[in-house]
């Protein structure tokens, strides 16, 4: 048996996770979303880290680099502590709906699902993950600004909610619903509420300047158009203002918001029952960042609610929540194999790894930073600066720049952390590199839940036009 020791604050000043259990870390209140690296994380005698009691080198050797590792306890944490915080702080009833763009697969989808959680969905596709993992259709929620024909069809078909974000979308499910279905239609209205937030520009999306949602100052029309439409149920309104958001004060002004709306709908004769806050939660990505909990985020939200329906005399609505990063981001690390390195004098020291940009477009996108540390020796001191680069024919194929490491060597692990949100289900084939296996650990046990692609799979859509064929 290989001992083994949490990780904690090194020579370097990196800090990874406190040097506690996993129970004393639940019972402080201190959330995975804090945390750069799983709440198992542990180093062992080897020198090797370790995640959900496996050594990262062995998962490689066995299943390869690129490589995603989940931990399962981590997101399962994540799960628990926002659907118990709800329960703790919300006098009504509750749902938490995972928003599965974050990372959409049948295990994911499964385990949060058996936490309790709904799932929220933004296409076809990932409606259909989300059935086939076993997820109940009353606990399905379809977003999106320009769902096709097809899409509404299968949501109808299906039975689950739909979000709707617009006119066209409205007008369309009122003309297909009475040939899908005898059933009236459940949706929610999404609505922009116009409260900004500090993020990336491209993550913004509450503001009135925004693609999603129908503008407030259609409430009126909106409400009044719904209330004459029998083959829809209107159960609830929707707003979603950003993603990493570690801002608290943004969330509370949408609660306020938000009940306003419903006490506005009532005139219309419409029965609201569902509020929905969309998610935003932010989660730790290097050193600085300093998100709050998951229990800090959710607690404001339900006072506010409570007390604003209190003073207008309304009932509580179940309140439902969509977070997505803040859940899995921390649970995921993505280990790559060390290869060539370049040495500019004076002006920088590159090393290269065997992904970058198809397993994580988000430096590339949104000039997002990592942390990483070399997971087969994690005691020893930081002593080099270098960017870490991706192997794609693209300049800006950064992984991490100015990352501070021991010295590597070609053949070391690099691991970077929180690569569980927007890694996988951004990731692409750019030139024709098959996408990365993942593998869902827990007590020294891995399990492929994605398989690596092969250059089978890369053609596998291809059609070459006879004439182009050789004889």
């Amino acid at each position: 048996m290989v001992s083994t020791h949490p990780v904690k604050v090194q020579d370097s000043g990196i800090k990874y996770l406190p040097d506690s259990t996993k129970e004393d870390i639940e019972i402080s209140g201190i959330s995975p979303n804090q945390f750069l690296l799983p709440l198992t994380a542990r180093v062992n005698s080897h020198d090797h880290l370790e995640i959900g009691g496996c050594d990262v080198k062995n998962l490689v050797q066995q299943f390869g680099s690129p490589l995603y590792i989940v931990d399962e306890e981590t997101l399962r944490a994540a799960c628990r502590q926002y659907r118990d915080s709800f329960k703790r702080y919300y006098k009504g009833e509750s749902q938490v709906i995972y928003a599965s763009k974050a990372w959409s697969c049948l295990a994911v989808c499964a385990i949060v699902n058996s936490e309790g959680l709904g799932i929220d969905v933004v296409s076809g596709g990932e409606l259909h993950t989300a059935l086939i993992a076993g997820v109940s259709p009353n606990q399905i929620y379809l977003h999106g600004n320009n769902k096709s024909r097809q899409e509404l069809i299968l949501a109808i078909e299906s039975g689950i909610t739909i979000v709707v974000d617009n006119w066209y979308e409205l007008e369309t499910l009122v003309e297909l619903a009475p040939s899908i279905t005898s059933q009236s239609v459940r949706i929610m209205l999404r609505l922009t509420p116009g409260i900004e937030c500090h993020t990336h520009e491209y993550i913004r999306t509450g503001h009135l300047d925004s693609k999603f949602g129908f503008d407030p100052n259609q409430l009126s029309e909106v409400f009044e158009y719904v209330s004459k439409q029998s083959v829809l149920s209107c159960v609830g309104v929707h707003a979603h203002i950003g993603s990493q958001i570690f801002e608290r004060q943004p969330h509370r002004d949408l609660a306020a918001v938000m009940v306003q709306w419903l006490e506005q709908a009532k005139s219309y004769g419409l029965s609201i029952t569902e509020l929905n806050v969309g998610g935003g939660l932010g989660t730790k990505y290097i050193e600085s960042d300093d998100p709050p909990s998951i229990e800090e985020w959710v607690k404001p939200i339900c006072e506010v609610i409570q007390s604003a329906c209190e003073k207008l005399n309304l009932p509580l609505p179940k309140l439902l929540s969509e977070p997505g990063r803040s859940l899995i981001a921390t649970s995921c690390i993505t280990a790559y194999t060390i290869g060539s390195s370049k040495q500019i004098p004076g002006i920088r020291n590159y090393i290269a790894v065997d992904g970058g940009m198809s397993d994580n477009p988000r430096p590339i996108t949104y000039q997002s930073v990592y942390r990483a540390v070399v997971a087969t020796k994690m005691s020893a001191p930081c002593s080099e600066t270098v960017t870490v680069a991706g192997k794609h024919c693209e300049s800006g194929d950064i992984v991490i720049k100015n990352a501070e490491l021991p010295k590597t060597q070609p053949g070391d692990i690099l691991v970077v952390m929180a690569t569980g949100a927007y890694n996988y289900s951004m990731a692409s084939n750019y030139n024709r590199l098959p996408r990365p296996a993942a593998v869902l650990v827990s007590n020294g046990e891995a399990n492929l839940i994605l398989r690596r692609e092969t250059y089978q799979d890369l053609i596998r859509q291809d059609c070459l036009p006879e004439r182009l064929q050789k004889s």
